[in-house]
């Protein structure tokens, strides 16, 4: 009877350990799915998740202060340059540039996410 009930509690013991990542993943992609913008660019800034990085496509593209035409040129970037996303508002992407300034925004259509 007690190998009965120890077989039982290791049965449901891995069962825990193996639902539990499947479970993880599965909040993780939902999470992802509900940051999700218009555009189809997500934020991976749930806890554990790794940094999202996006590539300049073009060269010479500005970069700015904020997230339209309005705001001032802060500088300009060329193809291959790298971008961690930090924030989306409309077709704007916000995020740091590596190596470089951080808190630029760089409109959607010249990165490669």
């Amino acid at each position: 009877m007690k190998k009965r009930i120890l077989a039982a509690a290791l049965v449901i013991s891995g069962l825990t350990l193996t639902a539990g990542p499947v479970a993880q993943a599965a909040q993780a992609a939902q999470a992802m799915q509900s940051a999700q913008s218009t555009r189809g660019l997500s934020a991976p800034h749930a806890a554990g998740q790794q940094a999202f990085v996006c590539t300049v496509n073009d060269d010479r593209v500005n970069f700015r202060g904020g997230p339209g035409t309005q705001y001032p040129v802060l500088g300009q970037v060329n193809r291959g340059q790298q971008l961690t996303y930090r924030n989306q508002e409309g077709e704007w992407v916000m995020g740091d540039l590596v190596g470089g300034r951080t808190g630029v925004w760089i409109h959607y259509a010249y990165l490669d996410c």
